[in-house]
């Protein structure tokens, strides 16, 4: 089945993003077309109420690159890209990080890891497989971000004494679906995201925030309307009601403020407290070295020269390849011991670490 699908978006007065610049896209070939026309459905919002996403009215490739092609090497390296319109960081489609995938155990080493982000997890059944939405806000680390997932079913595996459950891998190319978020703070438009993707992202370096000051417009366009039926249904049994999306053929608008799932273990206030008081530091500090420079190659030179320990944090931008080098040992080392070395070489073939380049 292919998952390709064209996404029309309409700038629309009403839209979250009314006081931001269009979203620019890869796509060049999409024309303006509202995603929720005149005759919603029953389950839809008012009028009123309706969030239309945007779509630029001369349609662009999206702009990259900090001016400095080592710098550039550097971001892409870890994952990512800068988009100097919006002044952000975003994961490009072939990271390193896909081939990592999901599991439950990223969400409980986020805050060990400096991480506080709240984490929603949206599971469901579609055509005889398992899949997994993730979305994701908060503060990692030196920036604060927002992202979303897209994650098929892989194997369930059981860690004793530490975890069980299902590790999900990264979909593949034909099953990457249109998505697109507008990432508030306290109402205030920090960025906004739009691509056909299966981890769309994007980080603002120095910015610190709560989680819960945050807040995602979400929207998701999938193949064929059975997969968002699907996809509702996973949405309804994580606690989310009629009020907190709406429907429109095959395309669903999310509104993800507070998680209604279980937030990871590792997340207390008293520890929450400690990681966001260091992570607060750390803006000010990055704040405090760049405030002289208007561009991002000026302010990572200055960070570079003035503070080395903190470029080190400021290039890794999310989460870092160890963080995932960890938790993937310990998965291979627990399927090891429980089905055999063979069979778990077999489950995770995607996984080995020398591969997450």
């Amino acid at each position: 089945m292919l998952f390709h699908k064209s996404v029309l978006y309409n700038h629309d007065p009403l839209s979250p993003y009314s006081n931001s610049a269009p979203v620019p896209s890869h796509d060049n070939t999409r024309s303006p077309q509202s995603i929720f026309p005149e005759n919603r459905s029953a389950n839809s919002f008012p009028p009123s109420q309706s969030l239309t996403l945007p779509f630029p009215a001369e349609p662009r490739a999206l702009p990259q690159g900090t001016g400095d092609p080592d710098l550039d090497q550097v971001i892409k390296n870890a994952g990512y890209a800068y988009d100097p319109q919006q002044d952000i960081f975003y994961s490009t489609v072939n990271p390193w990080q896909r081939r990592a995938g999901y599991c439950r155990l990223y969400d409980e080493a986020s805050a060990p890891m400096g991480m506080i982000i709240d984490c929603e997890s949206i599971n469901f059944d579609y055509n005889d497989q398992k899949w997994m939405v993730g979305f994701w806000k908060g503060q990692y680390d030196l920036v604060t971000g927002g992202e979303i997932g897209l994650y098929k079913g892989a194997f369930h595996y059981t860690l004793p004494g530490l975890f069980r459950g299902m590790f999900y891998k990264s979909v593949s190319d034909d099953e990457m679906i249109p998505m697109s978020f507008v990432l508030k703070k306290n109402g205030r438009i920090l960025l906004t995201r739009e691509d056909t993707h299966w981890w769309l992202t994007g980080f603002k370096l120095g910015e610190f925030s709560q989680p819960w000051e945050l807040s995602m417009t979400i929207c998701l366009t999938f193949p064929e309307e059975a997969m968002t039926a699907a996809f509702i249904g996973g949405l309804k049994k994580a606690g989310y009601s009629k009020t907190e999306y709406q429907v429109s053929g095959s395309s669903i608008l999310i509104n993800f403020t507070s998680p209604h799932t279980k937030q990871p273990t590792t997340r207390t206030p008293s520890t929450d407290s400690l990681i966001q008081a260091k992570n607060k530091a750390l803006c000010e500090k990055y704040l405090e070295i760049t405030g002289p420079y208007n561009n991002i190659l000026d302010k990572m030179k200055a960070i570079e020269n003035q503070a080395p320990d903190l470029y080190k944090n400021v290039i890794k931008i999310a989460k870092s390849k160890a963080f995932y080098e960890i938790w993937i040992k310990i998965i291979l080392l627990g399927l090891t011991s429980l089905v055999g070395f063979k069979k778990s070489i077999k489950l995770t073939e995607n996984l080995n670490t020398d591969k997450l380049e």
